[in-house]
């Protein structure tokens, strides 16, 4: 005992420790936005993609087809480039809660019409120190 008050840290800002597979996170989209060669869809020759995170296509009303509303709203892109499935099911959930809150259940009918056929490689990217020994190249590059 030298006489030192010894206090531990607060741990109320503390974070658990992370493991590298958590520490693996997508890169930014700016790094897919634009297509680069052919198209690259799911096929016998190109297995072992993981499945579209959208999977609901039509939401609200589904059983009155859309001609019968008042209103229609088209939301179009004016450049030629990649979305991700990701991007198409965030911007799903948030017109229908949008929609929801401010129309009401049955006086809207949503629907999607682009599907994700075009398959993305995306190279996740580990962001820890050793990372350059961690890393497996495109070894990995369909997300996993």
């Amino acid at each position: 005992s030298s006489g030192c008050i010894h206090r531990s840290p607060p741990t109320q800002h503390l974070r658990p420790p992370r493991s590298h597979a958590s520490a693996m996170g997508r890169r930014p989209a700016r790094c897919y936005r634009y297509a680069h060669g052919k198209p690259y869809p799911k096929s016998r020759f190109c297995r072992g993609v993981p499945d579209p995170k959208i999977r609901i296509y039509d939401c609200g009303k589904k059983k009155i087809p859309c001609d019968d509303f008042p209103a229609a709203a088209h939301m179009v892109c004016d450049e030629n480039q990649q979305v991700t499935s990701e991007c198409l099911e965030a911007a799903r959930i948030a017109t229908n809660k949008y929609m929801i809150t401010n129309a009401g259940r049955d006086f809207f009918h949503i629907r999607i019409r682009p599907h994700p056929y075009h398959v993305l490689r995306i190279n996740k990217t580990l962001s820890c120190a050793g990372a350059d020994r961690l890393s497996t190249g495109m070894r990995g590059a369909f997300g996993k």
